[in-house]
């Protein structure tokens, strides 16, 4: 059973027009908060240089109560640092018991 024991909040992309200059403007938008079990993935040498800059990313599992409406366009909220949903969630157990994703994190 997982220790479902840090707080995520579930936000998906809401794209509106700008009423002056007809532009795109992109406002996250909560979806849901849940409790999840979040387990980091051991570092790796993921470092890559874009725009000059040396980027790395950070990935994480994170496994919560079973949801059908989590994708990956969404990202999520972790402890103030937003993490990226970067995989389909996988249904674990049986009878829908939890979701598991994974989820990245790039960071200069």
């Amino acid at each position: 059973m997982p220790n479902l024991n840090t707080r995520c909040e579930i936000q998906y992309k809401h794209v509106s027009q700008d009423e002056t200059y007809g532009t795109e403007k992109i406002k996250w938008l909560t979806k849901a908060v849940v409790w999840v079990e979040k387990q980091d993935e051991l570092p790796s040498r993921s470092e890559s240089i874009k725009n000059g800059l040396a980027v790395s990313a950070l990935r994480a599992r994170i496994r919560m109560r079973f949801r059908r409406d989590i994708d990956s366009s969404m990202r999520c909220k972790i402890n103030g640092e937003t993490w990226q949903i970067i995989s389909p969630a996988a249904m674990i157990g049986g009878r829908n018991e939890y979701s598991e994703m994974m989820i990245e994190k790039y960071s200069s």
